[in-house]
């Protein structure tokens, strides 16, 4: 998923502690972390920091793709925890770019909700842990739109929105394929190659209206619509979320809501490259973001929603209300991104650069 790009002082260090340091020796007393763009509470790494004696260094990457190429480029050697979204996991699993987990050094496993165990990207979670969750779906400016259906239909259907500026996540194809599937019927999670082509013929259609902005990430998505580019897009909960609690005079008249044919949890995952130089550190440090205060301190920071029950009633008023929390029925409505193979994907990365060439 992308991250905010807010800017906090402590992460702005570490980010040139990381670069300073990536060009230099490896050190036995230090984890190197490949992450999103701010999605780690900084007082979080320093407290792991003093606790075991080390340094923690963070890289960070802006996309699934991104890091994978990373990873297959030499980074399972340089790197000892990375968060892969769930679909991606399979992906490394398959590359052989990532190690099983010890479960006997991850005590706190037993905190996880069960929704979130034996999970279907991994099964057993043989080599992932769950880190945070968000969900997928529209946004939109109150002061612009009064009326929005709660569905795919006011993107995707000129009739319903023949006029307001609109925009649509660019990034992986799989997340922006599904929304159009899911918007003719097929379903958030369809894999078949004629859903796909005519959920490219939609997207096509989508992006030559007069009113289309453009493919953007997440939060381009929030702040063109604030700036009055555009008046509504898809978005991920935990990015509007921050900005609301954070500015509620400049985002507080945006809404956000699930579409009712349904759409993406997605879960981003931590994982220990294959090649990790510090495996056993990675497993502590794995384990030390199962404690549920620890686990509900990043909740705070990030506004996303945590995997760990126990932490449930350590979060802030401000992650017990929409949009980072979702009703039952929301709830019920959403699918992770399906697992594909090879083929598949190449399928839909072709299908993918076509639509958006023409």
């Amino acid at each position: 998923m992308t991250r905010s790009w807010r800017l906090r002082a402590g992460a702005v260090l570490l980010a040139g502690v990381s670069l300073a340091a990536s060009a230099g020796e490896k050190r036995a007393d230090t984890l190197y972390l490949f992450n999103w763009t701010e999605y780690m509470p900084p007082d979080v790494l320093e407290d792991f920091e003093r606790e075991h004696d080390v340094r923690v260094v963070q890289n960070f990457f802006t996309s699934n793709a991104e890091m994978f190429t990373k990873l297959r480029s030499g980074g399972d050697a340089q790197y000892d925890v990375v968060v892969p979204t769930d679909y991606f996991v399979p992906r490394l699993v398959a590359a052989d770019l990532v190690r099983p987990l010890d479960h006997e050094r991850l005590p706190g496993l037993e905190h996880l909700l069960p929704e979130f165990q034996d999970p279907a990207y991994d099964p057993g979670n043989r080599y992932s842990v769950p880190y945070q969750w968000g969900v997928t779906g529209i946004v939109y400016d109150t002061r612009v739109l009064d009326d929005v259906p709660r569905s795919w239909s006011a993107l995707f259907d000129p009739d319903i929105n023949p006029e307001a500026p609109f925009t649509l996540l660019g990034g992986d194809p799989q997340v922006l394929f599904g929304a159009a599937c899911a918007s003719l019927g097929y379903g958030f999670d369809c894999t078949q190659r004629d859903q796909w082509v005519d959920s490219a013929r939609r997207l096509m259609e989508s992006k030559n209206r007069s009113n289309f902005v453009g493919f953007t990430d997440s939060t381009a998505t929030i702040d063109q619509i604030v700036r009055g580019v555009s008046a509504m897009g898809m978005t991920y909960n935990g990015d509007l979320a921050w900005r609301q609690a954070e500015d509620p005079d400049t985002y507080g008249h945006l809404r956000f809501f699930v579409p009712e044919e349904g759409s993406q949890r997605g879960i981003d995952t931590l994982v220990i490259p294959k090649r990790a130089p510090h495996p056993e550190l990675a497993q502590a440090f794995i384990a030390y973001t199962l404690r549920p205060d620890v686990a509900a301190r990043i909740s705070n920071y990030t506004f996303y929603a945590t995997p760990n029950k126990a932490a449930l009633d350590q979060l802030d008023d401000a992650l017990k209300q929409p949009p980072s929390s979702l009703s039952d029925e929301e709830r019920s409505r959403l699918v992770f991104v399906p697992l594909i193979d090879t083929a598949q994907l190449g399928t839909l990365s072709q299908l993918n650069n076509e639509m958006r060439s023409r």
